[in-house]
């Protein structure tokens, strides 16, 4: 049930935090943006809304997927742990348990999602220029036409590799991140739950979802903007020839804030995109037990 609970929270919150995505991931990959603001404001010029969600069909299935693995493998993951050590796999699991089974959660959505994650950068990247009037020049077509024919083009141009494009920034994010992330839900939930209750309460919950993932997000975000760049980095371009070269190259062009591109946008975009993530799965995992044991 872990991973239905997973999938439905991790749809959800695509809808809440998409178009700040978008905004985040062209302010870490292009340089002609002021800020966050300039950034909106150019995009619903240009583009109007539907600019804030190219690529939107694609993340919320792979979202859905993606956070549905992860939950499952996190839950799945410490039960193991706690079997191995404890004997048990009801036991109560150390703070370094819970660590671990984020850590591998992470490792394997890494997997799971670099291709989706690549389709949605370069669709949010995408510039579709408005038809002018002054010109009778017709407006070129964009080269990705959605998600799929996206993955297709990449496939086609770059091989398979294209597809992993950034994978290496996405482990080091992701297994860093997820372990932080599922440990400071867990910490947050036992600290401000009340002695004699089983399971935190609604705001507890709200709470403890919405830090977790404001500092899984603040510390991975150096990772989150290598990782935007090097999967734009097409066919034609060879921008960067790895991890390394892509950060020593970023960092040498605008210097060590580069790393820091959309900080604060990923923080004010992960408060309430985890705070629906957690209360969703809590919600579905509640009423599951609620039906099982009427039953």
């Amino acid at each position: 049930m872990d991973f239905v609970a997973g999938a439905i929270g991790g749809g959800l919150s695509t809808a809440v935090g998409y178009p700040l995505d978008t905004v985040k991931v062209r302010i870490q990959t292009e340089g002609h943006y002021k800020g966050i603001w300039h950034c909106i404001r150019e995009t619903y010029r240009t583009e109007k809304v539907w600019g804030f969600y190219k690529g939107v069909c694609a993340s919320a299935l792979a979202v859905s997927l993606i956070s549905s693995v992860s939950f499952g493998t996190y839950k799945n993951s410490l039960c193991g742990i706690c079997k191995l050590r404890y004997g048990a796999a009801e036991a109560r699991p150390a703070k370094l348990d819970v660590a671990l089974a984020g850590a591998a959660a992470g490792a394997l959505r890494v997997v799971l999602m670099t291709p989706s994650e690549v389709a949605k950068v370069r669709l949010q990247t995408q510039r579709n220029p408005p038809p002018s009037t002054a010109s009778p020049q017709p407006v070129s077509k964009p080269k990705y036409r959605g998600s799929l024919h996206c993955l297709k083009v990449i496939a086609k141009e770059e091989g398979f590799g294209g597809l992993y494009k950034g994978c290496s920034a996405l482990v080091c994010r992701d297994c860093s991140s997820s372990a932080i992330y599922f440990l400071t839900y867990s910490a947050l939930c036992d600290w401000l739950t009340p002695a004699g209750k089983n399971k935190p309460g609604l705001l507890v919950v709200l709470l403890s979802g919405g830090f977790a993932g404001v500092l899984a997000w603040g510390l991975a975000t150096p990772m989150d903007v290598l990782k935007s760049r090097m999967q734009i980095d097409e066919s034609e371009q060879h921008k960067y020839k790895g991890l390394i070269h892509c950060a020593r190259e970023s960092v040498r062009k605008e210097g060590a804030k580069v790393l820091f591109k959309g900080l604060g946008l990923n923080c004010i975009r992960a408060f309430p995109v985890n705070m629906v993530v957690f209360v969703t799965y809590e919600a579905v995992l509640r009423c599951t037990d609620h039906y099982t044991a009427k039953k």
